[in-house]
């Protein structure tokens, strides 16, 4: 037998880009539809454990999968936003809590979240260092964030500014890092995290300026004095950054309760009071939604699942072809070995021995290609849940 095996793999290894090819080949086969099913399974368990820590969720009406991805992964809201005043009207009603969410602007590549210190409570989000927020203007770095910017607690980071056709005042805030998030394996080891009102500040719906009259009128800031009044230019520019000495000069333009927020996340104290939410909000003809998340993913995951046995059909199909082509190169190869074969009967060897011997070949490539598949699968299920964060962020 080992004088078969022996044979069988000097051949192999004599004709690699052969070997190779038909390993390669049924690798993929198997593969495949595996390593689709463990993505897809991972991905769907990722997907609900998030949904499923969320009671409920209110934005504006639209999209409700559009509204459950920017609430609850951070994706670049699409919707309309609604008034503050929308989540300052459930404490009349009782819930527990009601978290608002800001997503409208971002450092570098990662979303900036503007909520509340109720937020870092709800998802049980500990910090691997520094503080949490205590001011305007700081920010809390997730994981990630920290690692991919290569800030710690004490550097600073820039928020983004509005695009070239924003008219409302939106400019970059340069905000303290005071603490970094420990990784909990979710969107929030990728965002940067701020008070609610430090992302209306980059907005433009608050703003501090410097002390005028103390401004030199040789600096071309100030266009005329009258007794007690200073008249200033438009070079007086609002802060970008918040400090001790200005905290105090900022001040919000307008109603903070009309103020926008992307979503909000509500959570009732009870199953009773979220259902009577919910019926308060289909009832009702506000330009608002209440929606529960978990059943919007599921909505999500169930035309994941019939895409994915689509896709295992497919590849199955493709499977049987690549299955049947490996068999023909199998068979034309046996035939192209007519006269070696013939050589080795002359000298003296044995019918059954050859026979073990090119069935030793076929045994041994299906061997490799099953292991390297088994091997890519196994590698796949550890590194599923960084490849799905990956490709969603």
């Amino acid at each position: 037998m080992n004088n078969v095996l022996y044979m069988a793999w000097r051949y192999l290894r004599f004709h690699w880009g052969k070997s190779v090819t038909l390993v390669a080949s049924i690798s993929l086969i198997l593969a495949i539809p595996a390593g689709l099913q463990v993505v897809v399974e991972q991905g769907g368990e990722m997907l609900t454990a998030r949904a499923a820590s969320t009671p409920l969720l209110i934005g504006a009406k639209g999209s409700a999968v559009d509204l459950t991805l920017s609430a609850l992964y951070f994706r670049p809201p699409r919707l309309e936003r609604i008034p503050y005043f929308e989540v300052s009207s459930f404490n009349e009603k009782g819930v527990n809590s009601v978290i608002p969410l800001h997503l409208r602007f971002s450092v570098g590549r990662h979303r900036f979240v503007g909520t509340t210190v109720d937020y870092f409570e709800f998802r049980g989000l500990t910090l691997a260092e520094g503080r949490g927020i205590a001011r305007l203007g700081e920010c809390v770095l997730g994981s990630r964030v920290a690692a991919a910017l290569g800030v710690g607690v004490g550097g600073y980071v820039l928020s983004s500014s509005g695009s070239a056709f924003d008219v409302a005042g939106s400019f970059p805030l340069k905000m303290p890092v005071v603490g970094i998030l420990a990784p909990h394996g979710t969107a929030d080891d990728d965002a940067v995290f701020g008070d609610v009102k430090t992302a209306w500040i980059i907005e433009g719906l608050a703003h501090g300026h410097r002390d005028i009259t103390q401004v030199n009128p040789d600096d071309g800031g100030v266009l005329r004095r009258e007794e007690d009044n200073v008249v200033a230019n438009s070079s007086v520019l609002s802060y970008v950054e918040i400090t001790d000495e200005n905290i105090d000069s900022f001040h919000f333009h307008g109603d903070p309760a009309s103020f926008p927020i992307d979503a909000a996340i509500v959570v009732p104290r009870d199953l009773k009071e979220g259902i009577l939410l919910r019926g308060r909000y289909q009832e009702s003809d506000r330009q608002v939604q209440l929606l529960v998340p978990s059943e919007i993913i599921d909505e999500l995951l169930a035309t994941m699942f019939s895409i994915r046995d689509y896709v295992v059909l497919a590849s199955g199909g493709v499977g049987l072809a690549a299955l049947a082509t490996a068999i023909l190169v199998f068979v034309l190869s046996i035939r192209l070995r007519r006269r070696e074969i013939e050589t080795i009967r002359r000298i003296g060897g044995a019918r059954q021995r050859l026979n073990a011997i090119l069935a030793a070949e076929i045994l041994l490539v299906l061997v490799a290609g099953t292991l390297f598949a088994v091997c890519s699968t196994l590698l796949l299920n550890r590194s599923a849940g960084v490849l799905i964060r990956l490709v969603a962020g």
